[in-house]
């Protein structure tokens, strides 16, 4: 929707009623529910056994936590 054109269509609503556009507000959320609600969604991706093929053992887990919490607490901060 160009500008102009979505102006001109708020400057109409502005002069309606406070009623009418309480109305005009719960059709169009009504609509939008609707749309929302029609549209498929794909399935997420399982992310079981998403780590199945990598080898990381104890050794590097803790060789990993040395290297994170070496310079732990900072001087410079």
């Amino acid at each position: 929707m160009d500008q102009p054109h979505l102006d001109a269509l708020i400057a109409q609503v502005i002069e309606l009623s406070p009623l009418e556009r309480i109305r005009l507000v719960e059709r169009v959320m009504a609509t939008l529910e609707q749309e929302f609600a029609s549209e498929t969604h794909t399935p997420r991706r399982s992310l079981y056994g998403l780590w199945q093929d990598v080898d990381i053992s104890g050794e590097d887990i803790d060789q990993a936590r040395r290297e994170m919490w070496s310079d732990f607490p900072r001087e410079d901060i």
